[in-house]
């Protein structure tokens, strides 16, 4: 790998370890010395590798730069409190003395731990997920206000609140007790769901932001999967959803970053590698006697992963959207359950589900709206699909509609 492109890979993979451990260690009071800690180790690199080489384990020297970075930093406040309160029967220990535990299983640990921190339902959603990519992927500010569809200056006043609300509410880095885990896991799951739907689902035009979203939500919550206090059913079965959704990825955009629904897809682009593990994960999840959302999501993409249109899998998919709302209503899973609906019943019954729903704001609606007419009313397509293309926010979904405008016209 280039060194052009060797710092920003890095940067992505160590910062968020470095900063986790120093997080750990000095407290989650003190997250933005240790993010400075880590910059500054990675300043260092950019200053230095150009002149010097990159080093023969270049890993291994940003973990012991931020080591010799969080030492010094510890002694001089060790200095400063010692002056400015002698009073004090104890201070912080020595620098020399503190083992600073840069070892797979502390970082993996520390990680573990700084999701359910950063999940604290003390802060907003969007901050969560804002600190998560931060502090858990490694995502600068930018690229955090790309994949949010905001500016940077929101992104700093965003996390700059959550970090103070963290500090006033003295959140601790532990993984919570026998008694709270569930709760707080349910917090966590809800948060890498729709971090992964904010890669999934995104208005952005950068398709590698998409998938690097998407990606690290995986990875995230292979976490969770990996430990024996967290590796609960609804953890796997949120995974295996992840796996199957990141399995067309390929197929779901073409080369001008125009989406291609879903029946326009080529299957032979799927990732039949992720599609095994949706699979096993799946498997994983069966146990116990709760089924939560991720599991009939989970199903529910299972059975999307198979390309053949027959009856048997569109009546599948629509008693586990009948399911789905039960547990957790949501018009656009409502939406969803409409075009089940016409697969497997006809859209003349599709067509009064969906009307009732009226998401008179949702340019999603008004175009399946358009679909569903298309073969029965051509007039009422092109209504429905005209009222898309003035909701429609991005260019791209634009260009689809006005796609299919144009095919009734021709027709």
């Amino acid at each position: 790998m280039k060194q052009q492109e060797l710092i920003p890979h890095l940067f992505r993979t160590e910062f968020r370890k470095i900063t986790s451990v120093l997080c750990k260690l000095l407290g989650l009071a003190q997250m933005e010395i240790a993010e400075d800690i880590a910059g500054e180790t990675f300043l260092l690199a950019l200053e230095t590798w150009p002149y010097k080489g990159i080093p023969e384990n270049p890993a291994a020297w940003l973990h012991a730069v931020a080591k010799n970075k969080a030492k010094n930093y510890i002694a001089r406040s060790n200095v400063f409190n010692t002056k400015i309160a002698a009073e004090l029967k104890h201070t912080t220990p020595c620098a020399q003395e503190i083992d600073i535990d840069l070892s797979e299983k502390n970082i993996k640990d520390s990680q573990l731990q700084m999701m359910f921190a950063i999940c604290h339902p003390s802060i907003s959603t969007e901050a969560q997920i804002g600190l998560s990519l931060r502090i858990l992927c490694g995502f600068g500010i930018e690229e955090i206000a790309n994949a949010l569809l905001t500016n940077k200056e929101t992104i700093n006043k965003r996390l700059f609140r959550a970090k103070e609300k963290l500090r006033s509410e003295n959140v601790k880095m532990e993984l919570p007790g026998d008694t709270e885990i569930d709760k707080k896991l349910e917090t966590v799951l809800l948060t890498l769901y729709l971090l992964f739907n904010e890669g999934y689902y995104s208005e952005s035009s950068d398709n590698v932001l998409h998938e690097d979203l998407c990606m690290e939500a995986i990875w995230l919550t292979s976490l969770l999967a990996e430990n024996e206090k967290t590796n609960q059913p609804q953890v796997y079965a949120l995974l295996s959803l992840m796996c199957f959704h990141a399995s067309r990825f390929a197929a779901r955009r073409d080369k001008n970053g125009e989406l291609i629904l879903y029946q326009d897809q080529d299957e032979t682009l799927w990732n039949e590698e992720l599609i095994a593990k949706g699979m096993y994960f799946l498997n994983m999840a069966s146990t116990g006697h709760v089924i939560s959302k991720y599991h009939l999501e989970a199903a529910i993409a299972y059975w999307h992963t198979k390309k053949e249109d027959t009856r048997e899998k569109w009546e599948n998919i629509l008693q586990l959207f009948n399911q789905l709302l039960r547990i957790e209503y949501s018009p656009i899973a409502a939406l969803n359950r409409t075009y089940a609906l016409a697969k497997a019943n006809g859209v003349a019954e599709a067509i009064v589900e969906a009307e009732k729903l009226n998401l008179a704001d949702n340019h999603f609606y008004f175009t399946l709206l358009g679909e569903l007419y298309k073969d029965l009313d051509s007039n009422k397509a092109k209504q429905n699909f005209e009222k898309a293309l003035i909701l429609a926010k991005t260019p791209t979904d634009k260009q689809t509609i006005q796609k299919k405008i144009g095919a009734l016209s021709a027709g």
